[in-house]
């Protein structure tokens, strides 16, 4: 080999030794800040096991329908707390913390042999397992941003189970996953050993991500935002997010959305700087019969910001519609 090829192979070499070592010489310190979920509980807070998981959830109110609250990407349970208690005065409501989120049990990379708990079909099958734990045969789901994905993709392959839907602010038609050529990248060791460094950023980002999520942020209290922040708190909430980012996948939902045939409510605030309001208003137009609320001078959480409001939509639909 002459003495220009030999350096050439030298760099090339010497990169790929960098690209495949150089990340696992980045520190990865543990968190000492963290606690077991258990420890985070509140007095109200429930358990149950489902597909292996210990599921965090609250629960409200009895009978029928049943409502199933689902959270959005970065946030848990807590983002129904304005809302539970008075939807419970139309029937039993239950809230719960998706994988990755809350106070639901984080498993780590390895300790699953079957289905990736991350993944979006394992979203849909917890869910159901979820309703089959505790005896709801049929549901309406109640879905925020990523959450109203989770509904709809269930809506899709178990018609049976779903009465209802309501769209809150839903993340359908905007691809939240990295790219396919990407995704084999995220899986590597070498980010699987960067991810949650990138994840612990949340700590000093989340409130500006909250923040932006309403029309006036004025308004958002603290207890608002300790609500946010205490998960975390949870035990490897870090590596779990960032489990999330190589599960992800996309769907294609809006291929599908005729085949919805059960009473669907669109809401959505005028004021939607994450998921843009139009989309919200595409949704209704392509769900058949769909229901469409606009909430002036509100973002993207409306059960949070504009909890009246929401209130007497879902409320009006749930009387006219079920």
């Amino acid at each position: 080999m002459k003495p220009r090829g030999r350096t050439v192979a030298a760099v090339i070499l010497l990169t790929l030794i960098v690209l495949l070592v150089g990340p696992f010489l980045v520190p990865l310190p543990p968190l000492t800040d963290t606690l077991p979920v258990r420890q985070l509980a509140d007095e109200d807070s429930r358990f149950v096991q489902v597909n292996g998981l210990d599921v965090h959830y609250k629960e409200e109110g009895s009978g029928e329908p049943v409502l199933i609250l689902m959270h959005g990407f970065g946030a848990s349970l807590f983002s129904w707390h304005a809302v539970m208690e008075p939807l419970a005065a139309s029937g039993r409501v239950i809230a719960y913390d998706r994988p990755g989120f809350g106070l639901t049990q984080r498993p780590m990379p390895g300790a699953w042999s079957d289905q990736n708990p991350y993944s979006p079909e394992a979203q849909v099958t917890l869910l159901v397992g979820l309703m089959d734990a505790l005896g709801v045969e049929r549901a309406v789901l109640v879905g925020n941003s990523a959450g109203g994905a989770v509904a709809v993709h269930t809506a899709l392959r178990y018609p049976e189970r779903v009465q209802a839907l309501v769209l809150v602010d839903a993340a359908i038609y905007t691809d939240v996953c990295a790219p396919a050529w990407a995704r084999p990248l995220l899986a590597t060791p070498q980010m699987g050993h960067l991810g949650p460094l990138f994840v612990r950023g949340i700590r000093k980002r989340g409130r500006t991500f909250i923040e932006r999520a309403w029309h006036d942020p004025g308004r958002i209290t603290p207890d608002v935002y300790a609500g946010y922040e205490k998960p975390l708190q949870a035990e490897n909430w870090d590596r779990a997010l960032w489990e999330l980012a190589p599960a992800c996948r996309s769907l294609d939902l809006e291929q599908r959305l005729s085949e919805l045939s059960m009473p669907v409510l669109v809401v959505t605030g005028d004021d939607d700087r994450i998921v843009p309001t139009g989309e919200s208003l595409r949704l209704a137009q392509d769900i058949p019969a769909a229901g469409l609320v606009v909430f002036p001078a509100c973002g993207h959480t409306p059960q949070e910001e504009c909890p009246q409001a929401f209130l007497e939509a879902v409320l009006t639909f749930l009387e006219e519609r079920l």
